[in-house]
C-alpha cells in the first residue's frame, strides 16, 4: 500500500495519533522502551544518548542531532538559548525538516514537545521511524509496513512453527525473531532446541543474540511481550525493522564481496584459458610437425601385404589418431573465441598468443597436414592398385596353369592306350565320341595355353619379382602341349579303322535298346499301378477305378507282340556274332535291359492282373455298404431334426399364448413333455446308426445336412426348454396362490408382457419393461423422480443387473405391488379375531390348532418376541406381522 496521498504527503492510517485519546499503559511502556533504544542506536554515532524520551527532546537539540544522523543531511543551525522560545524554534526546525521529507504531521506541534507531552513525543518519534526506517523498505512491489511484513513472511516461511500475519501476537512466542536470526546467521541459534511453549526463553535468546552479535540494541524485554495480551504494534514493527536493516546491510556487504570474488574468478579463469590455449596449441603443432614427414614418405613396397599394412596404418591414423586432434583443433578455436569474448566483456585487452601459435598459424599447419595426407593417400591407392594388378596377373597365371596341368595329367597315357583292339562296336563308337570330345576339348585349351603365355609375357614386362619361376612353368606347359597334339592324331586314325568292323552289330544293339527301354518302362508302370493301394469314399470313385483297369487289360495282347519282337532282335545279334566270330567283350552299351529281365517283368504283370481284379471287387462291395449306412442315417436324421425344431417352436408358442387356466397349461405341457420323452428311442436308434458310420470311417454324408452333434444339441435344448417352461408355469401358480392373483389378472399380465416382447425372446429389455409398466398404469414420469422410481423397480426385478426381466420376475413384482394392501388388511383382521378384546395374542394359543411340525416352527418364529407387560411369547400387532412375514415385507 502506498504510504503517500495524491499530494505527496505522508498518510497516517491506523497510525494516526489522536490528541484526545490516551495510550494503553502497557503499550506506552513498550513504545518508550523501544523508541528510546532506537533513538540511542543512532545518537551513539554522534557520541550521545537519551535517558527520558519526553524530557531529553524538549530543547530540540538532540532531536535535530537525531535527524541529522539518520538522514545524513545538515539542518539549520540550532538556537543555544535556554528560554522556551529558543526550544520551540529548535523543535520547529526539526518538525519542518520532517515535513520537507513529505511527511504530514497530524496534531503534533512544537509546544507539546517542549512541554514534555509524552503522547505527542512518542507520536513524533514514530513518525520519524516510519519515514526513515520503514518507508524505504520494498519487497515485491509492496513497501513500508506491507513490505516489511512480506519480508518477514518470506524469511520465516521454511519454519513450520512460525506464522507471521501481523506485528503483534504473531511475535509473542519469540520464534519469529529466532527464525529471522537463524535464517541469516544459523550458527548463532540452535533453532531445533527451541519450543513454542517457552516464549520467555525464545525471546530472551533472540534479543540477547541480536544485541551481542548483530549490534541491535535490546529495545524490549521478554516480559513486556509475554505479559501483554496484544503487544504494541509500533514497538514490534520498530524492533523488526532493526533486524531488516541489520540483515539488509550484511547482505549488501556480502553482495559486494561476491562481486569482487566473481571478478577475481573471471580473471583467474581467463588466465587458465590462456595457459590452456598455449599448451594445446604447442601440443597440436608438435603433432603436426611429427606427422607430416611420415605422410611424405613415398618408399614403395614389393609385396601387397606390406602395402596393405601401410594402408592399414594410414586408416588407423585417420580413425584413431587424427579425430582427437580434430577435436583439439576445434576446441582450441572455441577456447580462443570464448576467451576473447570474456576479455571483451570484462573490458580487458584481447589475448595475443605467442608467436607462431595464432589460430591462423595452426590453420596453416593443419592445411599442410591435410595436403600431405591427401598426397599420401593417393600414392598408397596407386601403389596398391599396381601391386593388386601384379598379384591378380600372377594369381591368374597360377590358376590357369594349375587348371591346364590338372587337365593334361594322365592325358599322354590315355592317348597311348590300345584298348580299341578288344572293344566292341559300341565301345569303339564310345571311344570315338570320347576322342572327338577330347579333340574339341584340346582345341578349346589352345586358347588357355595362349593366355598363359600372354600373362607370363605381361608379368615380365611389369617386372614381376617372381618372373623366373613363371617363365619356367610356362615353357613346360608349351612343350607338353606339342606332345599331346601328335598323340591325338595317331589315336584318331586307329579308332576309325576299328569302327567299321562292328558297325552292323552296333545298329542292332541300338534298335534293341530303343524298343526295350519304353517297353520296360511300360511294364514297370503297369506293375506300380497294379500294386498301388487306393482310398475311395464313394461308389463313383471305385467304379472309375474298375473302368480304368478294364481298359488296361485290353492292351495286354498288343504288348505281348512287342515283347516277342524285341526278343527277336537279340536272337539276330547272337547269330551274327557266332557266324563272323566277332569279339563281343561286354554287353549292350546302350541299355542295361536284357531278355531275361523282360520276361520276368512280363510274368509279374500277368500275375498282378487277377489280384487287382479281386481288390476292386471287394472295395466295390464295401462302398455299397457305406452308401447304405449313409442313407439309413440320413433318412432318420431328416425326420428327427425337423421334428425337434417343430417341437421347439410349439413350446415357444405355448409359453407365449394363453389358453385356459395355469393348471390347464401345466397339464398340457406335462402331456407334451411325456410325448417328447417317448420319442427318445428314435434318438437312441439314430445314435446306433451313427456309431456304425463312425466304425466304417465315413466322414461325409451328402444325403442330409444334419449331423449327430446337431441332433444331440437340439434334443438337449428341447428337454431343457420344456422343463424350464413347466417350471415357469409352476412358479406362476405358486405366485398366484401366494399373492391371491386372479386368473384374469394373470392373463392381463401375460398379454401385456407378450405385447412388449417384440422379439418373442421370453424376456423384456429395460425400455420394453418400462413401457409395459406405464401401460399397466404405473406413474413413471420422464423426470428425475420417475427415473429413481424405475431404478428401484429394476433393482427388484433384475437384482443381478442383467438388463432383462423374465416373466416370472414380472409376475412376482406385479403380485407384490397389487397384493400388499390386501395382505396388510388381512393381517390386521386376523390379529383382531385372535386377540379379541386384548391388544396381544399368545404364541401357544396361535399355534395350538396347527399340525405338530408346523406348530413347532410357528412357536420358534414367535418365541423371541415379548408383548406388553413383559409377557413372554405375547405379540402385539407389529410383532405378529413381523413374525409372520418378516420386516422386509411390511
Amino acid at each position: 500500500m502506498d504510504p503517500y496521498d495524491g499530494d505527496g504527503n505522508y498518510m497516517h492510517q491506523e497510525d494516526d495519533w489522536d490528541r484526545d485519546m490516551l495510550l494503553d499503559p502497557a503499550w506506552e511502556k513498550q513504545q518508550r522502551k523501544t523508541f528510546t533504544a532506537w533513538c540511542n542506536s543512532h545518537l551513539r554515532k554522534a557520541g550521545t544518548q537519551i535517558e527520558n524520551i519526553e524530557e531529553d527532546f524538549r530543547d530540540g537539540l538532540k532531536l535535530m542531532l537525531l535527524l541529522e544522523v539518520i538522514s545524513g543531511e545538515r539542518l539549520a543551525k540550532p538556537e543555544r538559548g535556554k528560554m522556551r522560545v529558543h526550544k520551540i524554534s529548535n523543535v520547529n526546525k526539526a518538525l519542518g525538516f520532517i515535513a520537507s521529507k513529505g511527511v504530514k504531521l497530524v496534531s503534533i506541534g512544537a509546544e507539546e514537545i517542549v512541554d514534555g507531552n509524552a503522547k505527542m513525543t512518542l507520536g513524533m518519534i514514530w513518525t520519524i521511524i516510519l519515514r526513515f526506517a520503514i518507508q524505504d523498505i520494498s519487497v515485491e512491489e509492496t513497501s513500508a509496513k506491507e513490505g516489511l511484513l512480506l519480508w518477514c513472511q518470506r524469511k520465516t516461511a521454511p519454519y513450520k512453527n512460525v506464522n507471521i500475519q501481523n506485528f503483534h501476537i504473531s511475535w509473542k512466542d519469540g520464534l519469529g525473531f529466532c527464525a529471522l536470526i537463524h535464517r541469516h546467521r544459523p550458527e548463532l541459534i540452535d533453532y531445533g532446541k527451541l519450543r513454542k511453549d517457552d516464549p520467555m526463553t525464545n525471546l530472551n535468546t533472540a534479543f540477547d543474540v541480536a544485541e551481542k552479535y548483530l549490534d541491535i540494541p535490546k529495545m524490549l524485554d521478554a516480559e513486556d511481550i509475554v505479559g501483554t495480551a496484544r503487544p504494541d504494534e509500533k514497538a514490534i514493527m520498530t524492533y523488526v525493522s532493526s533486524f531488516y536493516h541489520a540483515f539488509s546491510g550484511a547482505q549488501k556487504a556480502e553482495t559486494a564481496a561476491n562481486r569482487i570474488c566473481k571478478v577475481l574468478a573471471v580473471n583467474q579463469e581467463n588466465e587458465q584459458l590462456m595457459e590452456d590455449y598455449e599448451k594445446l596449441a604447442s601440443d597440436l603443432l608438435d603433432w603436426i610437425r611429427r606427422t607430416i614427414p611420415w605422410l611424405e614418405n613415398r618408399m614403395p613396397e614389393n609385396t601387397m601385404q606390406a602395402m596393405q599394412q601401410k594402408l592399414e596404418d594410414f586408416r588407423d591414423y585417420r580413425r584413431l589418431h587424427k579425430p582427437p586432434k580434430v577435436q583439439e583443433k576445434c576446441q582450441l578455436e572455441i577456447n580462443f573465441n570464448t576467451l576473447q569474448t570474456k576479455l571483451r566483456l570484462s573490458n580487458r585487452p584481447a589475448f595475443m598468443p605467442s608467436e607462431g601459435k595464432m589460430v591462423s598459424d595452426i590453420n596453416n599447419a593443419w592445411g599442410n597436414l591435410e595436403g600431405a595426407e591427401k598426397g599420401y593417400e593417393e600414392w598408397l591407392l596407386n601403389e596398391i592398385r599396381r601391386l593388386e594388378r601384379l598379384d591378380h596377373l600372377a594369381e591368374k597365371f597360377r590358376q590357369k596353369a594349375a587348371i591346364h596341368e590338372a587337365w593334361t595329367e594322365g592325358k599322354e597315357n590315355l592317348l597311348q592306350k590300345r584298348d580299341y583292339e578288344t572293344a566292341s562296336l559300341s565301345e569303339i563308337k564310345a571311344l570315338l565320341k570320347k576322342h572327338e570330345a577330347f579333340e574339341s576339348d584340346l582345341a578349346a585349351h589352345q586358347d588357355r595355353v595362349e593366355q598363359i603365355a600372354a600373362i607370363a609375357q605381361e608379368l615380365n614386362e611389369l617386372d614381376y619379382y617372381d618372373s623366373p619361376s613363371v617363365n619356367a612353368r610356362c615353357q613346360r606347359i608349351c612343350d607338353q602341349w606339342d606332345a599331346l597334339g601328335g598323340l591325338t592324331q595317331k589315336r584318331s586314325e586307329a579308332l576309325q579303322r576299328t569302327e567299321k568292323l562292328l558297325e552292323t552289330i552296333d545298329q542292332l544293339y541300338l534298335e534293341f535298346a530303343k524298343r526295350a527301354a519304353p517297353f520296360n518302362n511300360w511294364m514297370e508302370g503297369a506293375m506300380e499301378d497294379l500294386q498301388d493301394t487306393f482310398i475311395v469314399h464313394t461308389i463313383e470313385e471305385i467304379q472309375g477305378l474298375s473302368t480304368a483297369h478294364d481298359q488296361f487289360k485290353a492292351t495286354l495282347p498288343e504288348a505281348d507282340k512287342e515283347r516277342i519282337a524285341i526278343l527277336g532282335i537279340h536272337s539276330e545279334i547272337a547269330k551274327i556274332v557266332q557266324t563272323y566270330h566277332v569279339n563281343m567283350a561286354g554287353t549292350n552299351p546302350y541299355t542295361t535291359i536284357n531278355p531275361e529281365e523282360i520276361n520276368a517283368k512280363w510274368d509279374k504283370v500277368r500275375q498282378l492282373v487277377p489280384q487287382r481284379d479281386q481288390a476292386l471287387v471287394e472295395e466295390h462291395a464295401r462302398q455299397q455298404n457305406n452308401e447304405r449306412l449313409r442313407r439309413q442315417f440320413a433318412n432318420q436324421a431328416n425326420v428327427i431334426g425337423p421334428w425337434i425344431q417343430t417341437k421347439m417352436e410349439e413350446i415357444g408358442r405355448i409359453s407365449i399364448e394363453m389358453h385356459g387356466t395355469l393348471e390347464d397349461q401345466l397339464s398340457h405341457l406335462r402331456q407334451y413333455e411325456k410325448s417328447i420323452i417317448n420319442y427318445k428311442p428314435k434318438i437312441d436308434q439314430l445314435e446306433g446308426d451313427y456309431q456304425l458310420i463312425q466304425e466304417a470311417l465315413i466322414f461325409d454324408n451328402k444325403h442330409t445336412n444334419y449331423t449327430m452333434e446337431h441332433i444331440r444339441v437340439g434334443w438337449e435344448q428341447l428337454l431343457t426348454t420344456i422343463a424350464r417352461t413347466i417350471n415357469e408355469i409352476e412358479n406362476q401358480i405358486l405366485t398366484r396362490d401366494a399373492k391371491g392373483i386372479s386368473q384374469e389378472q394373470l392373463n392381463e399380465f401375460r398379454a401385456s408382457f407378450n405385447h412388449f416382447d417384440r422379439d418373442h425372446s421370453g424376456t423384456l429389455g429395460a425400455e420394453e419393461f418400462k413401457a409395459c409398466l406405464i401401460s399397466l398404469g404405473f406413474d413413471i414420469a420422464n423426470d428425475a423422480q420417475g427415473e429413481n422410481e424405475f431404478s428401484r423397480i429394476m433393482s427388484v426385478v433384475d437384482p443381478n443387473r442383467m438388463g432383462i426381466v423374465t416373466f416370472q420376475a414380472f409376475i412376482d413384482f406385479m403380485s407384490r405391488e397389487t397384493a400388499d394392501t390386501d395382505t396388510a388388511d388381512q393381517v390386521m383382521a386376523s390379529f383382531k379375531v385372535l386377540a379379541g378384546d386384548k391388544n396381544y395374542i399368545l404364541a401357544d394359543e396361535l399355534c395350538r390348532e396347527l399340525p405338530p411340525d408346523q406348530a413347532e416352527y410357528c412357536i420358534a418364529r414367535m418365541a423371541p418376541y415379548t408383548g406388553p407387560d413383559g409377557v413372554p411369547g405375547a405379540l402385539d400387532y407389529m410383532s405378529f406381522s413381523t413374525a409372520l412375514y418378516g420386516e422386509s415385507d411390511l
